[in-house]
């Protein structure tokens, strides 16, 4: 099994796999409840942040909103290196990350008015739909699928890497960023990889799930969607912004 999202790597599964009883196993049912548990509380972090830039606190908005990215970069590292500690790091990874979120869509909100709320319908309308069609079988994770995901997403990773190391030297690279039709066209791309990275995952969890793997692993596997959620979320709100742009 592959998948495009670095925490659900086959090799995490298999490390763990026939570790637990048969009461303590992971299962599809109980990775959702995480998931949902985990969305609620990045949710209610969002909402603070949220509520502090658009009610006249920018600054503390920001400011508060980098801390949560810093911390949701550590705990995401702790989560990943450390799939045992997910119960802890998952939970807090969330809490982090609705502050980062609050912050980034009240800022991206202030520039262009109703993007926030067409962003949120758009990544959960995605999520629904591919889920469904993932259960009815429409679209069928083959290997040639797999891998075609995974380098891609592979490549995407590399290039945001690149631009941000020569962000530092002043070397902006020309196009991709900007709002004319090949910026558009270059986030459109990376929209649908982001889509088709949630379906490489439920086909993981799916499969996952029938390997013994210990319960933990369901806040695990709950932190890997919400990780694929948020980059959904995200290149949703830089597609529409550049459009808005035009």
């Amino acid at each position: 099994m592959r998948t495009g999202n670095p925490a659900l790597s086959d090799q995490v599964f298999r490390n763990f796999a026939g570790q637990a009883t048969e009461n303590e196993t992971m299962t599809l049912q109980g990775t959702v409840n995480k998931t949902l548990i985990l969305l609620g509380i990045a949710l209610v972090t969002a909402s603070y942040t949220w509520g502090q830039y658009l009610g006249g606190n920018p600054n503390l908005s920001m400011m508060v909103a980098f801390g949560g990215a810093i911390g949701g970069l550590i705990t995401g590292l702790i989560c990943g290196f450390k799939p045992a500690s997910s119960p802890i790091t998952a939970p807090l990874y969330a809490l982090f990350e609705g502050l980062f979120l609050g912050g980034f869509s009240g800022l991206m909100e202030m520039r262009f008015p109703g993007i926030v709320i067409q962003a949120v319908a758009l990544t959960f309308g995605t999520l629904l739909i591919l889920l469904l069609a993932y259960k009815t079988r429409l679209i069928k994770v083959t290997e040639n699928f797999r891998l075609g995901i995974v380098a891609a997403t592979g490549a995407i990773a590399l290039f945001y890497f690149v631009s941000f190391v020569l962000s530092f030297f002043g070397i902006r690279i020309p196009y991709i960023h900007e709002s004319g039709l090949i910026g558009i066209g270059f986030s459109a791309f990376v929209v649908v990889l982001a889509a088709m990275n949630l379906v490489l995952d439920f086909d993981f969890i799916e499969n996952g799930s029938n390997q013994g793997a210990p319960k933990f692993m369901e806040w695990y596997a709950g932190f890997g969607l919400l990780v694929t959620l948020i980059w959904l979320y995200i290149e949703i709100l830089r597609l529409l912004s550049k459009l808005r742009s035009r």
